[in-house]
């Protein structure tokens, strides 16, 4: 399985605009800027996409997880927040609100702990993951 994106960009790094639109049209021609990424500005930018990313990748493998140990969350809610410091993404902090029937907060947190080092997306990280989570 392959998937793709394609960004175009125009001008300079600080005044120049761009777009991004991917394979499946969910993200087409969605504008991006240096004051979308930097500043305020209207519009998505790498990092976001890069936590939107990791935070499905890993509710979705933790929901693998918690099938093969048998058991079904009626919910997961999992927020990424990406540090960018220096040019150099520095972390991901997923925080995950669950509930899920039937499972000790000690297999949750197994649970949680296989995904977050499991997720394709963890895998490709160079960068220090962390996680915390909340079994409702």
């Amino acid at each position: 399985m392959k998937r793709n994106a394609t960004a175009v960009w125009q001008g300079s790094g600080k005044d120049g605009k761009g777009h991004l639109t991917t394979q499946s049209t969910t993200l087409n021609q969605t504008q991006y800027s240096f004051a979308s990424r930097f500043e305020s500005g209207v519009g998505t930018n790498p990092e976001e996409l890069v936590a939107a990313a990791h935070a499905g990748c890993f509710t979705m493998k933790l929901s693998f997880v918690l099938q093969a140990a048998g058991f079904t969350a009626d919910n997961i809610t999992t927020k990424c927040d990406i540090d960018l410091v220096d040019g150099s993404i520095t972390s991901s902090h997923l925080t995950v609100n669950a509930t899920i029937p039937g499972i000790s907060k000690e297999q949750f947190d197994e649970a949680v702990a296989d995904a977050k080092a499991n997720c394709p997306i963890s895998k490709l990280y160079n960068t220090n993951i962390t996680a915390e989570a909340t079994l409702a």
